[in-house]
C-alpha cells in the first residue's frame, strides 16, 4: 500500500491539487514535503497534532518531512479562522514560542536526520519592501487573492493588508522550499487550500509550468456530535505537559465515544489495518470493556509523552478506580487530582471532626462531620476512619505535600499542604 493509499484508507485526505501525479511521484522517489505552524502560541495542542501525524507518516514511509515554523509569518498572523485581526505579539515572544515548538517537533519526529526543521524568518526578513513589491506582489492578482475562501471570510468584517498580505509569504516558503530543499508537496488543513494553491501558482510562474509542486489537505475533524475535534469542556488540551498532564491527556483519549474511537485510531495511531480492524469489531461486540479507546489512549500518549507517562497514567487511573491513592506518588497525586476541589491548609495536626469543617471546609457542620465518620464515608488518603476522636496528620504521607480525603464512593478532595 502506498503512503496515498494508506492516507485515503485513513480518511485523512481532503483535496489534493494534483493527485495521478502525487501518486507517481511518491512512488519514484523519497519526495521532500513540509508542513507549517505559526508561534502564535508556546504548545502545540491535539488540533494542532493532525498535519503533524501525516508528516510522521510520511518520515516512517521514507520521505524527507521538513517543518516550517513560521517566525516570520507568526509575528503577522494567519487570517484564516479567524474572525477578527490577531493580536500582534512581541517579537521576544515568537522567539520563545518557537523554541518551545522546536523542542516539541524534536520530541515527536526525533533528531535522527530524517526530518528537517527549518524558520522562515530566515528568508521572509532579508526581503525589503521593494524586493517584496517587485519579485513577488507583483504576481498575485487582487482579484485571484480576493476569490480565496481565507480571505473572502473575512471580507465582511474587515482585514488589514498585514493579513491579507500572509497568503503571499506563504506562497514564498513554498518556493524557497522547493528551489533551495527540493520540497514538492504541501501538507495542511482544509482552511490552507487557498494558501497552498497559491504556492503553487507562484511555483509554477517562477519555474514554469512544467514544475512539479504538489498540494494535499487533510479534512476539518468534526466529533460525532457535530463539534470540532481538539478541546474538551476545560479548553485546549495540550502536548505541553505543564499545561496539560499526560494523566489528564491519556484521560481525554480513553473518554472517546464509541462512534469516534475508530476514526481516531486511523488519525492519531500508527496501527495497521488489521490491527484496527479487530479494534473496530470489539467496539461493536463488546462496547463496555473499550478496548479501543484504551488502546487509542495508550498510542497517543506514547507518541506525545513516551511509554513511562503511560505507564504513571494507568497507575494513577488504577488507583482512582479502586480507591488506592496511598499507592500513589506525590508527582501522580498532583496530575491525578488537578481537577478536582482542593483547599490549602497548615500542616498542624487536628482532630479529623475539626479539620473537616474548620480547617478544608469539606463538610458543613460538625454534627455532619460526626455522621459521616462514623458511617464510614471518610477515607484519609486512602484508609477508612470511623473514629470520631482520630486525628489527622497532614505530614503523613505524599512527602508532606498533599493530603487525599474521599467522601462517599466518589466524591474526592484534594488538601495542599502549605509549607
Amino acid at each position: 500500500m502506498s503512503i496515498i493509499d494508506e492516507l485515503k484508507w485513513r480518511g485523512a485526505i481532503n483535496q489534493q491539487t494534483d493527485e495521478a501525479g502525487l501518486g507517481e511521484l511518491v512512488n519514484e522517489k523519497a519526495v521532500g514535503l513540509y508542513a507549517g505552524i505559526d508561534p502564535t502560541g508556546d504548545s502545540m495542542h491535539i488540533g494542532h497534532l493532525i498535519p503533524f501525524m501525516i508528516l510522521k507518516r510520511f518520515q516512517l514511509a521514507g520521505h524527507r518531512p521538513y517543518i516550517v515554523i513560521g517566525g516570520a509569518t507568526g509575528s503577522i498572523g494567519d487570517p484564516s479562522g479567524k474572525k477578527a485581526e490577531r493580536v500582534l505579539q512581541t517579537m521576544d515572544q515568537v522567539r520563545h514560542n518557537q523554541d518551545c515548538l522546536t523542542k516539541q517537533m524534536e520530541h515527536l519526529f526525533g533528531q535522527d536526520g530524517t526530518f528537517k526543521i527549518v524558520n522562515n524568518y530566515d528568508w521572509l526578513s532579508k526581503l525589503s519592501l521593494l524586493d517584496f513589491l517587485r519579485d513577488y506582489g507583483k504576481l498575485f492578482n487582487v482579484n485571484n487573492m480576493l476569490n480565496k475562501e481565507v480571505v473572502a471570510s473575512r471580507l465582511e468584517v474587515g482585514i488589514s493588508y498585514t493579513e491579507f498580505t500572509y497568503q503571499i509569504l506563504q506562497s514564498i516558503d513554498f518556493l524557497h522550499l522547493f528551489t533551495a530543499e527540493d520540497v514538492q508537496l504541501q501538507i495542511g488543513g482544509a482552511d490552507q487550500w487557498g494558501n497552498i494553491t497559491a504556492g503553487i501558482d507562484l511555483i509554477h510562474k517562477e519555474q514554469g509550468g512544467e514544475a512539479k509542486a504538489y498540494g494535499l489537505t487533510i479534512p476539518l475533524l468534526l466529533k460525532a456530535d457535530g463539534t470540532k475535534f481538539g478541546k474538551s469542556e476545560g479548553g485546549n488540551i495540550w502536548l505541553d505537559p505543564e499545561k496539560t498532564s499526560p494523566y489528564e491527556f491519556y484521560q481525554f483519549w480513553i473518554n472517546t465515544d464509541d462512534r469516534d474511537v475508530v476514526k481516531f485510531l486511523k488519525y492519531f495511531t500508527f496501527l495497521d489495518e488489521d490491527q484496527i480492524k479487530k479494534l473496530e469489531t470489539a467496539v461493536a461486540t463488546h462496547p463496555e470493556k473499550r478496548e479501543a479507546q484504551k488502546r487509542l489512549a495508550e498510542e497517543v500518549t506514547a507518541f506525545v509523552h513516551g511509554d513511562d507517562a503511560v505507564v504513571e497514567a494507568e497507575h494513577i487511573t488504577k488507583a482512582l478506580f479502586s480507591g488506592n491513592v496511598a499507592d500513589l506518588s506525590a508527582s501522580e497525586i498532583e496530575q491525578g487530582f488537578k481537577k478536582m476541589p482542593s483547599v490549602t491548609v497548615n500542616s498542624e495536626m487536628k482532630n479529623i471532626v475539626e479539620w473537616l469543617v474548620d480547617d478544608t471546609k469539606i463538610e458543613s457542620s460538625r454534627r455532619q462531620a460526626r455522621e459521616d465518620v462514623t458511617n464510614g464515608a471518610i477515607r484519609v488518603n486512602g484508609e477508612k476512619v470511623t473514629d470520631v476522636a482520630a486525628d489527622v496528620d497532614p505530614k503523613s504521607a505524599f512527602d508532606g505535600k498533599f493530603v487525599i480525603i474521599r467522601r462517599g464512593k466518589k466524591r474526592y478532595f484534594l488538601v495542599r499542604i502549605a509549607d
